[in-house]
């Protein structure tokens, strides 16, 4: 398959970050973001119904710890109680992504086909620049960023921060590369210049990049005043991380379920970093108002 020209590969690219971001700024606003809110109203209103009040009196204890789990005034919590959800979503999806790996054929001729289908974007212009940025998830690169954010988070005193960055990096990097030398998968056929030494499963570019820079996007954006500018923020970070996974299919180093796979390590961990954030910021401010 003929790659296309270099121009119409920016400009289709230029095309899809816009368009991205139109359809992104849409659904921000149609949820409006009112999560607070929200869990105040479903909380409030679950106690005026007549059957929970009698769920109350017949099972206090019960309808306590479900209370408890959905309160927003703390973040063990609604808040918890949603990580804890979305981690174990994610584990059930990347238990099923190796099942489909171990015992299925499906998933392989998929990843083909998806390899096979990428040569269009490989012109040599092209993919200069997807090196680039696969470049910014080098694991010499995360250090780097890891430990310049933690001096950032240290000279403005958010040590809260720092040990969900901390478990969020060394979590994700241990687990993809345990990962892969437990499962072993071979790399894609090397279809341009970029090659690799290490086993294909999961992708480490993809794991490091949604942990690093989804965390800095978080440090950044939980106390950034304004919608709109951490709208901007968050999908123009989102935005990078899909572009560096996207890099490691089209250099044709990674299977598109080496990818997916790292994303949901990565995202594991990151969510496993919010909430040890959010439990130390809570703590800390408990301190902080008893002394």
């Amino acid at each position: 398959m003929t790659p296309l020209p270099f121009w119409q590969l920016l400009l289709g690219f230029a095309c899809l970050l816009m368009v991205g971001h139109i359809v992104a700024w849409w659904i921000w606003r149609a949820l409006e973001f009112s999560g607070p809110r929200l869990g105040r109203g479903l909380t409030g209103l679950a106690y005026r119904r007549k059957f929970l009040a009698s769920l109350q009196r017949r099972a206090p204890k019960t309808t306590r710890i479900v209370g408890a789990r959905l309160s927003v005034d703390r973040f063990s919590g609604l808040p918890l109680t949603l990580f804890v959800a979305l981690a174990l979503y994610l584990i059930v999806l990347a238990a099923g992504l190796l099942e489909d790996l171990f015992e299925g054929e499906e998933l392989v001729q998929f990843d083909q086909h998806v390899n096979e289908a990428l040569a269009v974007l490989r012109d040599p212009s092209f993919l200069k620049l997807v090196n680039g940025i696969t470049s910014l998830a080098n694991l010499e690169t995360l250090v780097a960023i890891t430990i310049v954010s933690i001096g950032f988070l240290w000279a403005h005193r958010r040590f809260s921060y720092i040990p969900g960055l901390l478990l969020t990096v060394i979590g994700s990097q241990s687990i993809a590369y345990i990962g892969k030398y437990a499962i072993d998968r071979d790399r894609p056929d090397f279809l341009t210049f970029a090659s690799a030494s290490t086993p294909s499963f999961p992708s480490g570019h993809a794991t490091g990049a949604i942990a690093v820079y989804g965390f800095i996007i978080y440090a950044i954006a939980r106390d950034m005043p304004g919608v709109r500018r951490r709208f901007e923020l968050g999908y123009w970070g989102c935005a990078l991380i899909a572009s560096i996974a996207a890099s490691r299919a089209i250099l044709s180093v990674h299977f598109a379920s080496d990818i997916a796979a790292g994303l949901l390590v990565g995202g594991f961990w990151l969510l496993s970093g919010f909430a040890l954030t959010e439990y130390l910021r809570q703590r800390n401010g408990d301190l902080l108002s008893a002394r």
